[in-house]
This record gives C-alpha cells, sequence and structure tokens, in this order.
C-alpha cells in the first residue's frame, strides 16, 4: 500500500497521533534531544505523482559523533527550547527546510539512548521541499524513503544479544538496515501514524557499537 501525499493522509496521520497517550520521561542524568520526523512529497520510482516519503540523512563522516551513519535531523535541545523548538531549528539548520510550528502533527514517546541523551521524536508535515539541501558541515546526503518501509514484511527484526536482556531492534529500509535509536523512533512512528496501534518502544535496545 502506498501512502499520496495529501490532506486525507495528514489528517489521518494528525488524528491518530493525537489520540496516543504520549509518554516522557525526566532523567537528570540524560542530555535533552530532538529529532523530526519529516513527512514530504517524493516521486516513488521516477514516476509521477506525490507520494509520502520521510526523510533519513547520512551524517557527515568527519562528524566525531556516529559519522557516517544514518540519523533523522535532529540535535541537543538548546536552553529555553522547547523539544518542537529544537526540532525544528535543527531540521533547518541540517537540511534547510524551515517549517512553521503550525506543520508539527505530534510528538512520540521520549526515547533514551545508551549514549546518554533523552530524544523526543517531533512529526512535521514538510510539504515544500524546494529549499532542501544538505548543510555539508552535518549532513553528507538527504533521502526521501516512502512511508510503505515503515510496515513492509519481514520488518522490523528483534536481535538478542548477550550484553543485555532487551531485545535490539533492526529495520529494513531499502538495502540497508537502520539502527536504533533511529529504528526505534521509525518503528514507533510507523506504528502510531500508520498503524493506530499503541505500541511502546522505550525497552528496545541498540547494538552495542551504538553505547558511547
Amino acid at each position: 500500500m502506498t501512502h499520496l501525499f495529501d490532506d486525507a493522509l495528514k489528517s489521518r496521520l494528525a488524528a491518530r497521533l493525537a489520540a496516543f497517550p504520549r509518554r516522557t520521561r525526566e532523567d537528570a542524568g540524560l542530555k535533552r534531544a530532538a529529532v523530526t520526523i519529516a513527512i514530504v512529497p517524493h516521486a516513488l520510482h521516477g514516476g509521477s505523482g506525490n507520494h509520502a516519503a520521510f526523510l533519513l540523512t547520512r551524517r557527515a563522516p568527519r562528524l566525531n559523533a556516529h559519522g557516517g551513519q544514518w540519523a533523522l535531523p535532529g540535535g541537543r535541545i538548546d536552553a529555553g527550547e522547547t523539544p518542537e523548538e529544537a526540532a525544528l531549528r535543527e531540521l533547518e539548520e541540517e537540511v534547510a527546510l524551515r517549517l512553521a510550528p503550525s506543520e508539527i502533527i505530534g510528538v512520540l514517546d521520549d526515547y533514551p539512548t545508551r549514549s546518554g541523551y533523552l530524544i523526543t521524536p517531533v512529526i512535521a508535515w514538510a510539504a515544500d521541499t524546494r529549499a532542501m539541501r544538505p548543510n555539508p558541515g552535518e549532513v553528507a546526503s538527504i533521502h526521501p524513503i516512502a512511508l510503505t518501509e515503515l510496515t513492509r514484511e519481514g520488518s522490523p527484526e528483534f536481535l538478542s544479544i548477550p550484553e543485555s536482556n532487551q531485545p535490539v531492534i533492526r529495520l529494513h529500509i531499502g538495502d540497508d538496515h537502520i539502527h536504533a535509536p533511529t529504528a526505534a523512533l521509525l518503528y514507533q512512528f510507523g506504528e502510531v501514524a500508520l498503524r493506530g496501534r499503541t505500541t511502546r518502544v522505550a525497552h528496545l535496545e541498540q547494538p552495542v557499537w551504538a553505547w558511547r
């Protein structure tokens, strides 16, 4: 099933996100961060018509932390900022998409990471992507990924590792694998907004190489 980028989809996603009983966390030991799951129009397989996609980036390889990895646009929440403000600021800084607060259609559960962050995922509707371009200091490339990738058969996988009693989540996106925290956040978005389910992900584990 494909998802057309239209007002009907926007209304459906917003309604499901509004009905979701979001869980927040307070942990003084974690640094606050926010990411944007930006829903954008995209021509699927070179065809015509606007299909709905979300944005993933490849982090610049020279970055000290997680260089070259797949990521959602995002970063640290500055003093005095809300998660929503931080998410939109980081989206503009990383991929040059400037969105009004009114384009935010929902917020998901806070997710704690092994590297010491508490991430708030903010979902935003981005109808005009003409100005979009990567900030070369942070982003190597930008990739619109069809929403159907979040409901494909056989994805996600839940793996066991000896270092934790919690399952490691791995999403299949195209021919690649996406790991937590990004995989956990996208999985919850797919469950809540696309399938209408109340699914929690804070317990889902990251691979050991991401624990720093």
